[in-house]
């Protein structure tokens, strides 16, 4: 064991305070949720206005965060990361904007792609958002279900494990294992057998 010259234990630099440990916190200590927002803000609206465009994104994240707020006492604090319930809160804010998202998937549809000699490091948030998303990609999206698109882009653009698209739409990890794999099967019909999320395909 390491000892201090005085023949003491060394102090232990404290690990990281997980994200269940700040929540918790946060109902004696309601400032410490910003850091929640810290954390995860930036990403949750990445993938907001990748569904939505940048223009609505910062109203739904207003509102999920604010949602998150108001539901923190109910976090289950054996998940340390809170990413996948900010991703479920999300998602269900997004539902009052299915129309927003469908006109956007219609308009993309039609788009012509992004030449592929553009540089895509000097675009602005929007026209990155949707040279990513590919006309065909797009037209795909809108012929899946609302329930279909979510745990697709949960998975494809959250990066969530099954595990946490599970926790964040609150149904099993087999019943997330079966409907991606029916979701999958359309898409790969539709692209003639490409992977159309892969981001050699985008």
């Amino acid at each position: 064991m390491l000892t201090t010259p005085s023949g003491t234990e060394p102090d232990v630099p404290p690990g990281p305070v997980t994200d269940a440990a700040v929540l918790r916190e946060s109902l004696r200590r309601p400032e410490r949720f910003a850091e929640i927002f810290d954390r995860h803000g930036d990403e949750i609206h990445r993938y907001v206005a990748r569904r939505l465009g940048p223009a609505m994104a910062e109203d739904v994240v207003a509102e999920t965060f604010l949602a998150a707020f108001r539901k923190r006492g109910r976090y289950d604090p054996g998940r340390p990361d809170a990413r996948p319930w900010l991703y479920g809160i999300a998602t269900h804010a997004l539902r009052e904007h299915r129309r927003a998202e469908a006109r956007r998937n219609r308009a993309l549809a039609r788009a012509v792609p992004a030449r592929p000699e553009e540089n895509f490091d000097d675009r602005s948030t929007a026209r990155v958002a949707a040279g990513r998303l590919r006309p065909e990609l797009a037209a795909a999206l809108t012929r899946l279900s609302a329930a279909d698109r979510d745990l697709l882009l949960l998975i494809a653009w959250a990066d969530l494990s099954y595990d946490e698209a599970a926790q964040a739409i609150g149904v099993p990890v087999g019943t997330i294992k079966s409907r991606l794999h029916r979701i999958r099967k359309k898409l790969h019909r539709a692209f003639g057998g490409a992977h159309p999320l892969q981001e050699n395909a985008t």
